[in-house]
């Protein structure tokens, strides 16, 4: 089999808190990022956007996270923004995957600028997979919170996908069971009549 069925076939989401270093450098995530770029990306706008998260900067975004909530619910507790403000140190590395979105463009909804982005996130888990690197996709409330989009500098029209959280796994991963593919697949067949 080809290396890059293997990888496709072994790719799997691990744990985030059995992250840890390890994570790869700024260098070996040079090529990680080329492959994001290359997903597909009609009208060619390019609305990815990416920010790496490292060290000190994991407990800022806690503090992001903490403050959205916050906002969003006054009444929340302490218990609720500590355990909130804690979550990006679950890995040593953090990736956001934005959409910076262009609303009006005449060819390319902006479903596609967003599913673009979340192509180039694919090909980061797969590229990372690839490296020996163990990472999960990640999203939650704070994705869609106004103020946690605009510590990263978007817009309402904008998409924060999510989050990457990226090392070394500590630990074997258990093989998902994964279901069978043919039962997700057939031919299409037209239907007799389409409604106007």
């Amino acid at each position: 089999m080809e290396p890059i069925m293997e990888a496709l076939l072994r790719r799997q989401s691990t744990k985030a808190t059995t992250l840890v270093e390890p994570a790869p450098s700024d260098a070996e995530l040079e090529p990680v990022f080329a492959t994001a770029v290359r997903a597909p990306d009609h009208g060619a706008i390019r609305p990815y956007r990416f920010r790496t998260i490292r060290g000190s900067a994991r407990e800022e975004l806690g503090a992001v996270f903490a403050e959205g909530l916050k906002r969003r619910k006054p009444d929340a507790t302490q218990e609720d923004l500590t355990a909130l403000a804690a979550k990006p140190l679950r890995s040593p590395l953090i990736i956001a995957v934005m959409a910076k979105v262009m609303p009006d463009h005449p060819k390319v909804p902006p479903v596609e600028q967003v599913i673009t982005a979340g192509m180039a996130a694919q090909n980061i888990l797969l590229a990372l997979e690839a490296l020996g690197y163990g990472a999960v996709f990640l999203s939650g409330a704070p994705t869609l919170d106004p103020h946690v989009k605009r510590a990263f500098g978007l817009e309402d029209k904008d998409t924060l996908l999510g989050f990457l959280y990226v090392g070394t796994p500590s630990e074997e991963r258990r093989e998902k069971k994964r279901p069978d593919a043919s039962a997700f697949v057939a031919a299409w067949e037209p239907p007799a009549t389409v409604d106007a």
